[in-house]
Parts: structure tokens; sequence; C-alpha cells
């Protein structure tokens, strides 16, 4: 029979991994094994810089917090196993997983399974993620689509225009 005190410290684990399952649009396990310390301290980095959150987690405890939250990963939670979750960008944490293993060459650096948005997801549909842009970069391209018409528009005007003021520039016209 554990210590009470040991007892009590594991059910805090828990309780708080548990918050972070249902608080998270995105939670990524990760086998990290075989990456150096400067490896992991560059993928901490990136990771903090992306706002998600990256700790080394227990696979007894994790397993309950999940179960707790509603979901069961028994089977993807064994051996050495990382959690990376965030409140923010979705794809994030599958992203950099991703990118950092393709830049640096890990074959040992992989996903094992996940949530996105409620939805549990396998390693091979998290690494369909990997490939995509930030959520950012997909907003910028749809707002560029939108635009384009609109700029195109506007230097049809401006061309007609000058047609019409028989060639002089805008700023020689208005002058």
């Amino acid at each position: 029979m554990p210590n009470a005190k040991v007892l009590e410290s594991k059910k805090a684990v828990v309780e708080n991994l548990t918050g972070k399952i249902q608080e998270a649009t995105s939670v990524v396990f990760v086998d990290y094994k075989g990456i150096t310390v400067a490896q992991d301290t560059e993928l901490r980095k990136q990771f903090r810089e992306a706002g998600v959150e990256y700790t080394v987690v227990k696979n007894t405890l994790t397993n309950f917090a999940a179960k707790n939250a509603g979901y069961d990963f028994s089977s993807v939670l064994n051996g050495t196993t990382a959690m990376a979750s965030t409140t923010g960008d979705p794809i994030a944490p599958a992203r950099i997983v991703c990118e950092f293993a393709k830049k640096n060459k890990l074959k040992t650096l992989s996903i094992k399974g996940g949530i996105v948005e409620g939805s549990v997801l396998s390693a091979e549909d998290l690494n369909g993620f990997g490939e995509l842009p930030s959520k950012n970069a997909l907003v910028a391209s749809v707002l560029g689509t939108f635009l384009a018409p609109i700029s195109s528009l506007a230097f049809v005007l401006d061309q007609i225009r000058i047609q019409k003021d028989g060639g002089a520039p805008a700023e020689a016209a208005e002058a």
C-alpha cells in the first residue's frame, strides 16, 4: 500500500493532467526516445514559442487522466511518453513534432496519438496535420484569396482611368 502522501500527490497529478486534457484544443502524445539533450532543449523552445505546453508524463497516471476526461489511450501510452498540449492553434503540436523530426532526421521521435478539438486521432492522422501550415498561415492564405479579386479590380479601374485621362498618372491628373 503506497504512502498516503505519495497517493495524494499522484491524485493531484492525475487531476492536473485531466484538466489539461479537457481544456486543450489539442493534445499530442509523443515518443521522445533517442533524442539528445540539445535536441530536446530546441524542441521545447519551439513548443514554448508556439504556446504549446510540453511535459514528460507517466503512462499510468496519464491513462487515468485520459479516462477521467472520457478518452482511452491505453494502447498508445507505453514506453517513453511526453504530452504536448495547447489551447491555441490545434495543429501546432503535431506540426512542430513532424517538422522537428524531419529537420533533424530523427526516426525515433514520433507521434503516438492524440486529441484535436475533442476527436481522438491516430498517429497517421496527426502526422498528416504535421504537413499543414499553421492556422495563421492558412487564414492569411484565405484572406489573400479574398483580396486578389479586389486588388485586380482596383488595378483595372486605375488603368481605365489612366487611359481616359490620356495616359497621365494619378498624381499628375489630380494636380
